[in-house]
């Protein structure tokens, strides 16, 4: 077995752990800090820890964007303006179920960008574990009642939920553009580079009275779930997820977003003190059974392939030269 698949893997599992909640704490942080500017806040701090981190291991050098300028500004608006923005926005248009379900379809995002960028479809095996792990997270969010998924009065929110999806599956594809760069290069650049959409947003949304300033009060208050959201979900989990994509590929990275709604789930649950039901937990065995399928068959396809050659005959001849040798 490869140990560049289960260091890719390790990397992969932390951040859904993490990202599950993401959610629930942004939510009970919202009703004093507002998505913008907790946002905003967020990634702005999460931008200084990391440039420090940068210039601490790699030097100013590091900084450079060696002609990569234009495409790492619209990869960090996408990831972390984009997603950042819409996914959390969705939240005040469409339950948290319908938008955790959006965001597992992620995978299959990351699938067909793939498959139009190489004009080659994935792996059959592939699309197989996107479609079980799908199948297991709409299981573990609806208990197998998809009837209250459908309502005309979420349109707004499950499509700004699955535009910022598509905004995050953008943003980790865009490593591959500068393959040669450490991970932490790349996730301190486009973050430094996506924070001024993110402020931009911010003003337009307050002057035209989409959203109120916070106060200084309100954002002090909310220092616990802040530190969360930025040295938990901002900093580890971003690095593991690119380092995580940068060894296993989107594709089968992606795979593991579906771990982010169950562990949501999962956290709401445990608070509430409710067991899940047998669809939520044949659910979650379903994400689990797509995630191990999917691994098995990448390291499968990936094993080169050993064929064992005969023994020649001048070999033979010293093999029993040598057994004589010894009985002697």
């Amino acid at each position: 077995m490869s140990k560049l698949p289960l260091r890719g893997i390790a990397f992969c599992l932390i951040p859904p752990l993490i990202w599950g909640g993401m959610f629930p704490i942004a939510n009970a942080l919202a009703p004093t800090v507002n998505m913008f500017a907790m946002t905003l806040i967020r990634y702005a701090v999460v931008a200084l820890l990391l440039a420090l981190m940068l210039v601490r291991l790699e030097g100013a050098s590091a900084f450079r964007f060696a002609g990569h300028g234009p495409r790492l500004f619209l990869l960090g608006s996408a990831g972390f303006a984009g997603f950042g923005l819409l996914a959390f926005t969705a939240l005040s248009y469409t339950s948290s179920t319908n938008v955790s379900l959006i965001m597992a379809m992620m995978p299959a995002i990351s699938a067909v960008l793939a498959a139009a960028s190489a004009r080659r479809l994935p792996p059959l095996y592939t699309v197989t574990a996107i479609a079980i792990a799908f199948a297991g997270v709409s299981l573990v969010l609806t208990g197998g009642d998809y009837t209250h998924l459908i309502s005309a009065g979420d349109a707004l929110g499950e499509l700004l939920a699955l535009l910022g999806a598509i905004c995050w599956v953008v943003y980790t594809r865009g490593a591959a553009a500068v393959p040669s760069w450490s991970t932490l290069r790349y996730t301190t650049i486009t973050t430094v580079l996506g924070v001024p959409s993110i402020a931009a947003a911010t003003v337009v949304a307050t002057a035209v009275g989409y959203v109120d300033s916070p106060n200084l009060g309100a954002v002090l208050a909310g220092w616990p779930e802040l530190s969360y959201l930025i040295v938990l979900a901002g900093v580890v989990a971003v690095l593991c997820w690119n380092a995580g994509n940068k060894a296993l590929g989107p594709i089968n990275g992606t795979l593991f977003m579906n771990l982010v709604p169950i562990t949501t789930f999962s956290i709401i649950g445990i608070a509430n003190l409710e067991m899940p039901s047998p669809a939520a937990a044949s659910g979650v065995v379903l994400v689990i059974v797509g995630l191990l399928v999917n691994n098995y068959c990448m390291r499968r396809s990936a094993r080169p392939a050993q064929t064992v050659a005969p023994p020649s005959q001048e070999a033979e001849l010293a093999v029993q030269a040598g057994d004589r040798a010894a009985t002697r």
